[in-house]
């Protein structure tokens, strides 16, 4: 089965993966900017997120299978890939197995090591809404900010709402596979993967997910990486500080 995307412009390929519970949908404007610089850009759903198909089997490795389908169905050659936190992760592995797809990689807020599971008030608050209730938009609202209190985070997670039917709202994303198997976002990359291209790292200032300390291992596998920080940034950099971002993004690329 081939993901969903949202596809834009003419040019030179430049693939968008999303974060865990993100969507194409979230990289919409930046997309756009993309594609007015002469880039063809295509923003994927992952599998069980978006539009994409939903399926119980959810690794990196199968991931990455399914990006590389897809470019192959779109006929995309040396493709520039950027991928956010979970997409990133997707990206990295992607470069480093199939390094003959892959022009230039840039890897948003993650690192190539193992993350601990650190989603669970997430879960807990998807997993209390209750759709058998026929909830509306506002009281799944309601029951999400009991267990999340950050304004931005609770829209982004609510992106994912839409009516399934015209009384029944649910979320796109595939919660039941995601709680069995949340491990699997933080999985390191393989020790022996190394992509030897042109790599930009980009971490926000007010995010620990890429340390100093990680340096060294990112280096092991990208040995061409440059490391830039985003002033006024966590962890969704790109929608924090959006044209910081394009512009670290766009003079790497260009």
């Amino acid at each position: 089965m081939l993901l969903h995307s949202r596809i834009e412009g003419e040019g030179k390929p430049l693939v968008i993966i999303h974060g865990f519970l993100g969507m194409s949908d979230n990289w919409k404007t930046l997309g756009t900017q993309f594609a007015n610089e002469g880039f063809q850009v295509h923003a994927l759903d992952l599998r069980n997120h978006g539009k994409s198909f939903h399926s119980e089997d959810f690794s990196y490795e199968i991931m990455v299978e399914d990006v590389k389908q897809y470019c192959e169905f779109h006929q995309l050659k040396d493709i520039t890939i950027i991928g956010h936190s979970m997409g990133g992760k997707v990206a990295m592995l992607l470069a480093t197995t199939y390094p003959e797809l892959v022009s230039k990689l840039i890897v948003a807020d993650i690192g190539p090591k193992y993350y601990a599971p650190h989603h669970q008030t997430i879960l807990a608050a998807l997993n209390a809404v209750d759709f058998s209730k026929k909830p509306s938009r506002a009281e799944v609202e309601e029951q999400v900010s009991g267990y999340i209190k950050d304004f931005g985070t609770r829209q982004f997670l609510l992106k994912n709402l839409y009516w399934e039917t015209s009384e029944q709202l649910a979320f796109r994303f595939n919660l039941k596979v995601f709680n069995e198997k949340i491990e699997t976002i933080g999985t390191a990359l393989p020790f022996e993967n190394v992509f030897s291209n042109e790599t930009l790292f980009l971490r926000g200032d007010k995010s620990d997910y890429i340390l100093d300390s990680d340096f060294e291992t990112i280096y092991h596998h990208f040995p061409m990486a440059r490391i830039e920080t985003v002033k006024n940034a966590g962890h969704w950099l790109h929608a924090e500080n959006p044209k910081d971002f394009y512009s670290f993004v766009l003079d790497f690329i260009k």
